[in-house]
């Protein structure tokens, strides 16, 4: 790869993609127009997948904790300041609602203070805008507020929104917290689209699971008969477990109101649940397909992720290590949008 960039002619704004994983936020910034000429990831699997799909940026696969501002200076050729976008989504686990009882505990994680490090970054390499994406549970914590602070004291002017993605093309309901930054002007974030991207819409002209001859949407499923007669006996098109006959009703369940969506059918005319890393099984989450007697396949799941429709997640890994991949990446459409609405406004 060239990496001495300075002495090439730019014809799009260049990025730097932190906390990579599969590749969604680079896809999303490749979308919207930027040439995304670094990536930072510490899972070699995901680092794999990353660079099947975007083989031309400089990846340091490593903890981002022993990446310094300066290496990547080094590595991609460019004087801080020159880098247009510097983009990232920490790792979220020690903020999402599951952990922390819908914000009623707090959790101690270490890698909560990761944002620290992507401050780090941001104030080294000194880009022009900024991209943070993470959870809502960061929103009202005291590190989103240092992590505004100190870029504002260098000259950025920051927002900061909770969104739901299905308002911005992707086709499922996904609350997401976006931080916006840009030291070149006042930042916008992209309007809500007016109609909602379906299920139908992302899946409904896929050909037939198993057959296809596309790896990740003819991964098979090994169910014991009794699930597979369950999965049979949900009504199609939105149908939920509370509607299956007494026979099929797990004692757990009787016990417990919560957790609804268990066994659930996604309705094709409306958006999905939100795709989490157990995508793959239906006991997770609403993921049976609307009509099909199935699970939704992980090409379907990466589709409802917004990712285009060949991106490659390399099938070999395992239904468990791809949907945990899919599950954690940011949708494309996403950040496609709100990118190209940062790099627009502060032109």
């Amino acid at each position: 790869m060239e990496r001495d960039i300075r002495n090439k002619r730019r014809t799009k704004p260049i990025a730097v993609d932190c906390f990579a994983g599969c590749g969604g936020m680079t896809e999303g910034l490749r979308q919207a127009g930027y040439r995304v000429i670094g990536a930072i990831e510490i899972d070699p699997k995901a680092c794999e997948v990353y660079s099947l799909n975007h083989p031309r940026a400089h990846l340091w696969s490593d903890d981002i904790r022993n990446v310094a501002a300066a290496d990547v200076l080094d590595g991609l050729g460019i004087e801080p300041g020159e880098l247009d976008l510097l983009g990232g989504c920490p790792p979220c686990q020690g903020f999402s609602t599951l952990r922390t009882y819908n914000g009623g505990r707090s959790v101690h994680d270490r890698r909560n203070d990761l944002i620290f490090d992507f401050q780090r970054l941001v104030l080294g390499l000194k880009p022009k805008c900024v991209m943070l994406e993470n959870v809502p549970g960061l929103y009202g914590d005291r590190r989103l507020t240092r992590f505004k602070a100190a870029l504002s004291d260098r000259g950025y002017n920051i927002e900061a929104k909770v969104l739901d993605v299905a308002d911005y093309g992707v086709p499922q309901r996904r609350k997401r917290l976006v931080v916006l930054a840009s030291r070149m002007g006042e930042v916008r974030f992209a309007e809500p689209c007016r109609n909602r991207v379906t299920v139908r819409d992302a899946i409904g002209q896929l050909p037939p699971a198993g057959r296809s001859g596309d790896p990740l949407h003819d991964m098979p499923e090994n169910r014991a008969p009794r699930t597979k007669a369950l999965i049979r006996a949900v009504p199609r098109d939105g149908g939920s477990r509370s509607a299956l006959p007494r026979r099929f009703r797990l004692a757990c369940h009787t016990r417990s109101n919560g957790f609804k969506d268990v066994y659930g059918r996604m309705a094709w005319d409306d958006v999905a649940p939100t795709i989490t890393t157990g995508c793959f099984n239906p006991s997770k989450g609403r993921f049976l397909h609307p009509t099909a007697h199935r699970g939704i396949s992980m090409r379907e799941a990466a589709l409802l992720q917004s990712f285009p429709k060949h991106y490659d997640f390399s099938s070999e890994f395992g239904k468990v290590c791809v949907s945990s991949m899919i599950g954690n990446a940011i949708p494309p459409e996403f950040i496609k949008r709100h990118a190209r609405q940062l790099c627009t406004g502060s032109a």
